[in-house]
Protein backbone atom coordinates (compact mmCIF):
# COMPACT_ATOMS: atom_id res chain seq x y z
CA UNK A 1 0.00 0.00 0.00
CA UNK A 2 1.34 3.22 -1.14
CA UNK A 3 1.82 6.06 1.51
CA UNK A 4 -1.05 8.32 0.42
CA UNK A 5 -3.10 4.97 0.35
CA UNK A 6 -2.10 4.47 4.30
CA UNK A 7 -2.91 8.42 4.97
CA UNK A 8 -6.42 8.08 4.08
CA UNK A 9 -7.58 4.90 5.27
CA UNK A 10 -5.81 6.36 8.68
CA UNK A 11 -7.49 9.11 8.11
CA UNK A 12 -10.98 7.58 7.07
CA UNK A 13 -11.46 5.70 10.35
CA UNK A 14 -11.68 9.16 12.20
CA UNK A 15 -14.48 10.39 10.51
CA UNK A 16 -18.16 10.33 12.47
CA UNK A 17 -20.98 11.84 10.69
CA UNK A 18 -20.91 14.70 12.91
CA UNK A 19 -17.37 15.64 11.55
CA UNK A 20 -17.82 14.68 8.20
CA UNK A 21 -21.42 17.05 8.13
CA UNK A 22 -19.33 19.83 9.78
CA UNK A 23 -16.44 18.96 7.19
CA UNK A 24 -18.20 19.01 4.43
CA UNK A 25 -20.56 22.22 5.38
CA UNK A 26 -17.41 24.05 5.86
CA UNK A 27 -16.32 23.26 2.43
CA UNK A 28 -19.48 24.25 0.64
CA UNK A 29 -21.48 24.68 -1.36
CA UNK A 30 -20.79 21.72 -3.28
CA UNK A 31 -22.17 20.88 -7.09
CA UNK A 32 -21.44 16.71 -6.56
CA UNK A 33 -24.42 15.59 -4.22
CA UNK A 34 -21.96 12.66 -2.62
CA UNK A 35 -22.91 10.27 0.14
CA UNK A 36 -20.05 10.23 2.44
CA UNK A 37 -20.66 7.32 4.64
CA UNK A 38 -24.23 8.26 5.01
CA UNK A 39 -23.90 11.79 5.01
CA UNK A 40 -25.12 13.80 2.10
CA UNK A 41 -22.71 16.70 0.63
CA UNK A 42 -25.98 18.66 -1.28
CA UNK A 43 -28.97 16.93 0.76
CA UNK A 44 -31.03 19.89 -1.27
CA UNK A 45 -29.49 19.59 -5.09
CA UNK A 46 -31.56 21.16 -7.36
CA UNK A 47 -31.18 18.04 -9.63
CA UNK A 48 -31.27 15.58 -6.71
CA UNK A 49 -29.04 12.67 -6.23
CA UNK A 50 -26.45 13.99 -8.76
CA UNK A 51 -24.15 12.93 -10.22
CA UNK A 52 -24.90 9.66 -9.17
CA UNK A 53 -28.75 9.90 -11.35
CA UNK A 54 -26.30 10.84 -14.22
CA UNK A 55 -24.02 7.64 -13.68
CA UNK A 56 -26.23 4.82 -13.11
CA UNK A 57 -27.36 5.79 -16.92
CA UNK A 58 -23.94 4.94 -19.06
CA UNK A 59 -21.66 2.77 -15.84
CA UNK A 60 -22.41 -0.02 -16.90
CA UNK A 61 -21.13 1.22 -20.68
CA UNK A 62 -17.79 0.91 -19.01
CA UNK A 63 -15.01 -1.74 -18.10
CA UNK A 64 -16.51 -3.33 -14.55
CA UNK A 65 -12.59 -4.06 -13.43
CA UNK A 66 -10.04 -1.30 -13.93
CA UNK A 67 -7.56 -3.21 -12.94
CA UNK A 68 -4.25 -2.40 -14.18
CA UNK A 69 -5.37 0.97 -15.90
CA UNK A 70 -4.77 4.48 -15.33
CA UNK A 71 -7.48 7.08 -15.34
CA UNK A 72 -7.56 10.90 -15.81
CA UNK A 73 -10.73 12.74 -14.95
CA UNK A 74 -10.82 16.23 -16.08
CA UNK A 75 -12.69 18.66 -13.89
CA UNK A 76 -13.38 16.56 -11.00
CA UNK A 77 -15.19 18.99 -9.14
CA UNK A 78 -15.77 17.22 -5.85
CA UNK A 79 -14.39 13.78 -6.69
CA UNK A 80 -17.36 11.72 -8.11
CA UNK A 81 -16.32 9.92 -11.15
CA UNK A 82 -12.50 10.01 -9.92
CA UNK A 83 -13.90 8.01 -6.59
CA UNK A 84 -15.68 5.62 -8.61
CA UNK A 85 -13.05 5.14 -11.19
CA UNK A 86 -10.67 3.97 -8.20
CA UNK A 87 -13.86 2.01 -6.62
CA UNK A 88 -13.44 -0.30 -9.95
CA UNK A 89 -10.17 -1.01 -9.15
CA UNK A 90 -8.01 1.43 -11.11
CA UNK A 91 -3.82 1.12 -10.63
CA UNK A 92 -4.15 4.93 -10.65
CA UNK A 93 -6.21 8.16 -10.79
CA UNK A 94 -5.59 11.74 -11.54
CA UNK A 95 -8.01 14.57 -11.35
CA UNK A 96 -7.19 17.89 -12.05
CA UNK A 97 -9.72 21.20 -11.46
CA UNK A 98 -9.25 24.65 -11.85
CA UNK A 99 -11.64 25.23 -9.20
CA UNK A 100 -9.07 25.05 -5.67
CA UNK A 101 -12.66 24.95 -3.85
CA UNK A 102 -13.59 21.91 -5.72
CA UNK A 103 -9.97 20.69 -5.12
CA UNK A 104 -10.63 20.81 -1.79
CA UNK A 105 -14.00 18.99 -1.78
CA UNK A 106 -12.45 16.00 -3.65
CA UNK A 107 -9.72 15.69 -1.39
CA UNK A 108 -11.97 15.65 1.20
CA UNK A 109 -14.08 13.19 -0.44
CA UNK A 110 -11.76 11.06 -1.10
CA UNK A 111 -9.99 10.35 2.19
CA UNK A 112 -13.14 9.84 3.92
CA UNK A 113 -13.96 7.13 1.84
CA UNK A 114 -10.26 5.64 2.00
CA UNK A 115 -9.02 5.96 -1.83
CA UNK A 116 -5.98 6.99 -2.90
CA UNK A 117 -6.49 9.75 -6.01
CA UNK A 118 -3.57 12.25 -7.07
CA UNK A 119 -5.02 15.58 -7.39
CA UNK A 120 -3.43 18.62 -9.87
CA UNK A 121 -4.94 22.28 -9.95
CA UNK A 122 -4.69 22.41 -13.51
CA UNK A 123 -7.03 23.12 -16.28
CA UNK A 124 -8.11 21.16 -19.84
CA UNK A 125 -5.92 23.06 -21.54
CA UNK A 126 -2.69 21.81 -18.84
CA UNK A 127 -2.91 18.50 -19.70
CA UNK A 128 0.65 18.70 -21.58
CA UNK A 129 2.13 19.36 -17.87
CA UNK A 130 1.27 15.88 -16.57
CA UNK A 131 3.64 14.05 -19.16
CA UNK A 132 1.62 10.89 -19.75
CA UNK A 133 -1.18 9.57 -21.49
CA UNK A 134 -3.60 7.58 -19.62
CA UNK A 135 -5.84 4.89 -20.61
CA UNK A 136 -9.44 6.19 -19.41
CA UNK A 137 -10.13 9.76 -19.75
CA UNK A 138 -12.81 11.52 -18.25
CA UNK A 139 -14.48 14.50 -19.09
CA UNK A 140 -17.14 15.29 -17.74
CA UNK A 141 -19.24 18.14 -17.63
CA UNK A 142 -16.42 20.27 -18.88
CA UNK A 143 -16.99 21.54 -22.86
CA UNK A 144 -19.41 24.15 -21.95
CA UNK A 145 -17.44 25.56 -19.73
CA UNK A 146 -15.06 26.70 -21.74
CA UNK A 147 -13.66 29.37 -24.58
CA UNK A 148 -12.01 27.15 -26.36
CA UNK A 149 -14.01 23.87 -26.61
CA UNK A 150 -12.11 22.64 -30.04
CA UNK A 151 -8.63 23.39 -28.37
CA UNK A 152 -9.17 21.24 -25.18
CA UNK A 153 -10.51 17.99 -27.31
CA UNK A 154 -7.34 18.52 -29.76
CA UNK A 155 -4.85 18.86 -26.71
CA UNK A 156 -7.11 15.81 -25.11
CA UNK A 157 -5.59 13.81 -28.14
CA UNK A 158 -2.94 15.33 -28.57
CA UNK A 159 -1.43 14.50 -24.96
CA UNK A 160 -3.72 12.94 -22.72
CA UNK A 161 -5.60 10.14 -23.87
CA UNK A 162 -4.06 6.68 -25.00
CA UNK A 163 -7.20 4.55 -25.47
CA UNK A 164 -10.95 5.36 -23.90
CA UNK A 165 -12.53 8.77 -23.41
CA UNK A 166 -16.08 9.20 -21.65
CA UNK A 167 -17.12 12.29 -23.38
CA UNK A 168 -20.50 13.97 -21.83
CA UNK A 169 -21.54 18.33 -22.01
CA UNK A 170 -25.17 19.63 -21.98
CA UNK A 171 -26.54 19.37 -24.96
CA UNK A 172 -29.31 22.11 -26.54
CA UNK A 173 -31.00 22.15 -29.40
CA UNK A 174 -32.08 19.50 -31.51
CA UNK A 175 -31.19 16.08 -30.46
CA UNK A 176 -31.25 15.25 -34.78
CA UNK A 177 -28.35 13.95 -36.57
CA UNK A 178 -27.76 15.72 -40.67
CA UNK A 179 -25.59 12.62 -42.68
CA UNK A 180 -22.85 15.34 -43.68
CA UNK A 181 -21.51 15.03 -47.07
CA UNK A 182 -17.27 15.53 -47.71
CA UNK A 183 -17.94 19.37 -48.87
CA UNK A 184 -20.35 21.21 -50.06
CA UNK A 185 -20.57 24.36 -52.97
CA UNK A 186 -20.19 27.77 -51.74
CA UNK A 187 -23.73 28.79 -52.99
CA UNK A 188 -25.56 25.95 -50.78
CA UNK A 189 -26.99 27.61 -47.81
CA UNK A 190 -29.57 25.82 -46.81
CA UNK A 191 -27.75 22.86 -44.63
CA UNK A 192 -27.07 25.26 -42.12
CA UNK A 193 -30.63 25.48 -41.37
CA UNK A 194 -31.44 22.00 -41.26
CA UNK A 195 -31.95 21.34 -36.74
CA UNK A 196 -29.69 18.57 -37.99
CA UNK A 197 -26.31 20.28 -39.14
CA UNK A 198 -23.95 20.56 -36.38
CA UNK A 199 -24.18 23.83 -33.48
CA UNK A 200 -22.73 24.82 -31.13
CA UNK A 201 -24.71 27.82 -29.31
CA UNK A 202 -23.17 30.43 -28.37
CA UNK A 203 -23.30 32.63 -24.62
CA UNK A 204 -22.42 35.97 -24.15
CA UNK A 205 -23.71 36.54 -20.95
CA UNK A 206 -25.26 33.68 -18.46
CA UNK A 207 -27.29 30.68 -18.78
CA UNK A 208 -28.35 29.12 -15.88
CA UNK A 209 -27.00 31.72 -13.60
CA UNK A 210 -23.72 30.46 -14.49
CA UNK A 211 -21.37 32.92 -16.31
CA UNK A 212 -18.82 30.31 -17.08
CA UNK A 213 -21.26 28.46 -19.63
CA UNK A 214 -19.83 29.50 -22.87
CA UNK A 215 -20.26 27.12 -25.65
CA UNK A 216 -23.47 24.36 -25.28
CA UNK A 217 -23.59 22.14 -28.36
CA UNK A 218 -26.50 20.37 -29.95
CA UNK A 219 -25.99 16.73 -30.30
CA UNK A 220 -24.69 16.30 -34.03
CA UNK A 221 -22.14 19.08 -33.18
CA UNK A 222 -21.01 17.29 -30.15
CA UNK A 223 -20.32 14.05 -32.28
CA UNK A 224 -18.71 16.22 -35.07
CA UNK A 225 -16.38 18.10 -32.60
CA UNK A 226 -15.49 14.75 -31.06
CA UNK A 227 -14.95 12.97 -34.76
CA UNK A 228 -12.77 16.47 -36.06
CA UNK A 229 -10.01 16.33 -32.75
CA UNK A 230 -9.58 12.53 -33.86
CA UNK A 231 -12.26 10.41 -31.84
CA UNK A 232 -13.78 7.51 -33.09
CA UNK A 233 -17.02 7.20 -31.30
CA UNK A 234 -18.16 3.35 -30.02
CA UNK A 235 -21.40 4.45 -28.07
CA UNK A 236 -23.50 6.56 -27.03
CA UNK A 237 -25.32 5.12 -23.81
CA UNK A 238 -26.79 8.65 -22.51
CA UNK A 239 -28.46 11.26 -24.62
CA UNK A 240 -25.41 13.57 -23.18
CA UNK A 241 -22.70 10.90 -22.87
CA UNK A 242 -20.53 9.61 -25.93
CA UNK A 243 -17.62 6.56 -25.19
CA UNK A 244 -14.59 7.63 -27.52
CA UNK A 245 -11.63 6.06 -28.83
CA UNK A 246 -8.80 7.70 -29.48
CA UNK A 247 -7.96 7.11 -33.31
CA UNK A 248 -5.88 9.17 -35.85
CA UNK A 249 -6.68 12.67 -37.00
CA UNK A 250 -9.31 13.03 -40.10
CA UNK A 251 -7.42 13.92 -43.57
CA UNK A 252 -7.79 17.94 -43.72
CA UNK A 253 -8.11 18.23 -39.37
CA UNK A 254 -4.85 20.23 -38.68
CA UNK A 255 -5.51 20.54 -35.10
CA UNK A 256 -4.80 23.82 -32.84
CA UNK A 257 -2.02 22.05 -30.86
CA UNK A 258 0.32 21.86 -33.85
CA UNK A 259 -0.07 25.31 -35.56
CA UNK A 260 3.81 25.72 -36.63
CA UNK A 261 3.53 22.02 -38.41
CA UNK A 262 0.22 23.00 -40.26
CA UNK A 263 1.75 26.02 -41.34
CA UNK A 264 5.31 23.73 -42.67
CA UNK A 265 2.35 21.34 -44.01
CA UNK A 266 0.78 24.05 -46.08
CA UNK A 267 3.41 25.56 -48.05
Amino acid sequence: MSVTARMSATAGKAWTAERIRARAEALGPWFHNLDLKGVRTAPDHFLGDYPMVKWRRFADALPADLAGRTVLDIGCNGGFYAIEMKRRGAARVVAIDVDEDYLAQARFAAEVEEVAIEFHHLSVYDVAALGERFDLVMFIGVLYHLRHPLLALDLIHEHAARELMVFQSMQRGSDAVLPLDDDYEFRRTDIFDDPGFPRLHFIERRYAQDPTNWWVPNRACSEAMLRSAGFEILARPEEEVVICRRAERPDGAWGAVCPARAREGRR
